[in-house]
């Protein structure tokens, strides 16, 4: 699980042989390198650490490129430091001394333990050992919070140049007991789309997207418990051509999320995304059609 500190990349990015859709996955949660000073520094064990990471996400994805788009993701784990965050959401009771006031130190995010920098993992076990000073944590999002989102916002803009429009798919997996059942469900959902409550994307590719979720067999939600984080949020844009779709899968099709494993469920989950997704992709340059006038 360990690794020498400084011999990963800290993120990669998996381009196409050549791009032929507009569209960019991300998966910013799947990351697995833990630094030894970090392991040093929690009080848990490393298994516990790995409760908030998507595992596996990256390698459920993982076909995009040859499917003709690319795909950004993280090799450092959530619980070292969230992407998904705003950059400068922290909790001060993690910090021996005082914080700038541009940091955020009240949002939802922060109050639940799971800011930029989380407190908790699982939202209830605490995970460092003694407090924290803030340049370190600066330091910290400064070598990996910002590269990365650069990194985003560069194959968003390219993209959106070469095919005047981008789709951004942020892919993330969430905890069985997570989907509580809905007033209109007999069953917990395999799959929660978010879109922001429709603000992040045109509706009409969610919609398409989410039947064929559901043709598959698999059941589908929308937006609840899960409408997209910072991601979804920032670089949802529709006037400007840029869409954002957040995809939330159980973990429970593929993997045993007690022990961190893939289960015989993993291959099958894998290709029941890739041939959705393939047949989604072929329907993309029909976004073309729903071009925001904005600029008319």
């Amino acid at each position: 699980m360990t690794s020498p500190q400084d011999q990963i990349a800290d993120f990669e990015i998996i381009l196409p042989d050549e791009q032929i859709h507009p569209v960019v996955f991300n998966s910013p949660h799947s990351g697995t390198h833990y630094r030894d000073d970090f392991i040093a520094a929690s009080r848990l064990k490393p298994l516990a650490l790995q409760k908030s990471q998507d595992s596996f996400v990256d390698q459920l994805f993982g076909h995009m490129p040859n499917l003709g788009c690319p795909l950004l993701k993280a090799n450092f784990p959530r619980a070292f430091l969230d992407v998904n965050r705003g950059p400068w959401e922290l909790d001060p009771k993690m910090f021996a001394d005082q914080l700038p006031s541009y940091v955020e130190t009240k949002t939802l995010r922060v109050i639940s333990g799971l800011g930029t920098i989380a407190r908790n993992v699982s939202e209830t076990e605490k995970i460092y050992r003694k407090k924290l000073l803030f340049a370190d944590a600066k330091a910290r999002i400064e070598r990996y919070y910002f590269p990365y989102h650069q990194a985003l916002q560069d194959l968003i803009n390219t993209t959106r140049d070469q095919f005047g429009q981008t789709l951004l798919i942020d892919c993330h997996s969430m905890p069985s007991s997570a989907a509580s059942l809905t007033r209109t469900r007999s069953k917990r959902p395999d799959i929660i789309l978010g879109d922001r409550f429709g603000t992040a994307c045109n509706s009409e590719f969610v919609d398409h997207l989410q039947a064929l979720f559901d043709a598959s067999g698999l059941t589908t939600t929308r937006n609840k418990p899960y409408a997209g984080g910072h991601i979804t949020q920032t670089y949802g844009r529709p006037f400007e051509d840029v869409h954002v779709i957040q995809i939330e899968i159980s973990r429970s099709l593929y993997m045993d999320e007690k022990a961190i494993t893939k289960t015989g469920g993993f291959d099958v989950l894998q290709k029941t995304l890739t041939d959705i997704l393939n047949t989604f992709l072929q329907t993309v340059p029909l976004i073309k059609e729903h071009r925001s006038l904005a600029a008319e």
